[in-house]
């Protein structure tokens, strides 16, 4: 039995069963005890929801990233458990890798911590086979899950989001309006971000330049080295660019490396956006022109959501949260 039950015998909103469990006064007192009559009857004894009636919350959230070395996700841990700090909360942290079965694991384990919600960091977490997300559903029947770069439209399941769609659109037009058209798309994975990432890329090209030229998309590892000596490569095959979008920062570094080894200057004869606007980019000689994906924004305004849903708020299932190009030196135009 869980909350949902409670609020479909009730029958009151999941936010009215949450403010009971919360002691919100805001509840009439037959509101209340009918739904904690229900609770009795029905056996449910709150936990991860019971806070103002100190039910055996822990006062503590999960927190599962899929790799911690990895720029964007290491930044949105620190921000996260800075915020939840701030809120009185401390966290489980868990690194999961990118395996299912690891996930499945680790997010069982965080459950039976009694912690009091879930925070997925980053588009990893969703699986190509919907069938293979009802972990994260199911986790959601017992407490709140909150996604960063994520989405899943079911109850108890709430997603901040970057618009990465909008974001690589606007890059490529940003070229293509400077006559480039033959503009490489780098990409890592095909996470729910990667795949909007591409999709806008693609939207781009196809409605101002007509057909995709698929060869012009090239997945690669995520390290510069990589990204770079496979540019080589392309450009020895006869592939001809004269701008990359990277959907990461560190293949846009790994570009740059790429045209000073082909001897080609930045930005006249190769231009380069990259992704995320983490340290990378102003680490790099020229410094790298960037998408803003504004980690400290999603971070914080995920935590601000998950407490107003502990507090029995009504929340989005989604907030989107614009993005900014950040211009440096690997690219030629104003804005």
């Amino acid at each position: 039995m869980n909350i949902y039950d409670v609020s479909e015998k009730a029958g009151v909103s999941i936010a009215t069963v949450s403010r009971v469990i919360n002691g919100n006064p805001n509840v009439s007192e037959k509101t209340k005890q009918k739904v904690l009559d229900v609770m009795e009857e029905i056996g449910y004894t709150p936990n991860v929801f019971a806070r103002g009636l100190g039910l055996n919350t822990m006062k503590t959230i999960g927190i599962m990233c899929s790799d911690s070395s990895d720029p964007f996700l290491a930044n949105a841990v620190y921000y996260i458990e800075r915020e939840l700090r701030k809120n009185g909360y401390d966290s489980f942290l868990c690194c999961t890798g990118y395996e299912l079965k690891n996930k499945q694991n680790y997010l069982n384990l965080l459950l039976s911590k009694r912690v009091d919600a879930v925070i997925l960091v980053g588009s990893s977490f969703l699986e190509f086979n919907k069938k293979d997300n009802g972990y994260i559903i199911n986790a959601a029947k017992e407490v709140p899950v909150m996604m960063i770069n994520g989405y899943l439209n079911n109850p108890g399941i709430y997603c901040t989001l970057c618009d990465d769609y909008q974001s690589t659109y606007d890059a490529a037009v940003h070229f293509i309006s400077q006559d480039k058209k033959d503009i490489l798309y780098l990409y890592t994975s095909k996470s729910y971000s990667g795949i909007q990432k591409m999709n806008g890329y693609k939207a781009a090209v196809s409605e101002h330049l007509g057909k995709v030229n698929e060869d012009l998309i090239q997945i690669c590892p995520g390290n510069m080295t990589a990204s770079k000596e496979l540019l080589l490569l392309l450009s020895k095959g006869g592939l001809k660019f004269s701008a990359v979008i990277a959907a990461e920062d560190i293949l846009g570094v790994g570009a740059i490396k790429y045209a000073k080894e082909a001897k080609l200057t930045i930005p006249d004869e190769l231009s380069i956006i990259g992704y995320n606007n983490s340290l990378l980019a102003t680490c790099c000689d020229p410094e790298l022109t960037s998408i803003d994906n504004h980690v400290e924004t999603l971070s914080i305004s995920t935590v601000s959501n998950l407490m107003r849903v502990l507090n029995g708020e009504n929340v989005p299932n989604k907030i989107t949260i614009s993005n900014d190009l950040i211009i440096r030196n690997t690219t030629d135009f104003t804005i």
